[in-house]
């Protein structure tokens, strides 16, 4: 069995690459780093030496999704840093088109469609929410985007460009 510390020392650099690499901040990255190695630690007795670094990645990788979906659901987008409403012309004509289109996709997919996109809702947590399995979560996302895919008069997925 590998000790903690030296377990830190192995793979903090390769945490710490990786959460610079998601969140482009040092300063984050530090904290996703130090948040994953307490994860670990509380943990300890669950880790396996064989995929001991797969498992801190994904640590990290859950950490940075967290981050971002709670930052998204609290963050006015003009104190985030983005342009005004007006600024954005192009990308609301965009994002009037699609929700148009969305109208036009079948209920079920198009819930199943939004929580995954919008949310950032694991298959999981969506079949958990929906009551239904995680097979068919999948199913409802895949011909939700093939739908818009259509309406778009883009290729479906295997279909040649």
């Amino acid at each position: 069995m590998i000790g903690f510390h030296e377990l830190y020392e192995r793979h903090w650099r390769d945490v710490y690459r990786f959460a610079l690499f998601l969140s482009g901040n040092p300063a984050q990255a530090e904290d996703l780093a130090s948040d994953t190695f307490v994860r670990a630690w509380n943990a300890r007795g669950a880790i396996r030496e064989a995929t001991v670094r797969a498992y801190l990645l994904t640590i990290t990788r859950n950490l940075w999704r967290d981050l971002q979906r709670r930052d998204s659901r609290l963050v006015p987008l003009e104190a985030a840093g983005e342009p005004a409403i007006e600024a954005r012309g192009d990308t609301l004509v965009d994002l009037g088109w699609t929700a148009r289109q969305l109208e036009l996709v079948a209920v079920s997919d198009r819930t199943a469609l939004l929580l995954y996109a919008r949310d950032g809702l694991s298959y999981e947590e969506i079949a958990r929410r929906l009551d239904i399995s995680v097979g068919a979560v999948k199913s409802r996302v895949f011909r939700a985007r093939q739908a818009l895919n259509a309406l778009r008069g883009a290729p479906s997925e295997g279909e040649p460009r």
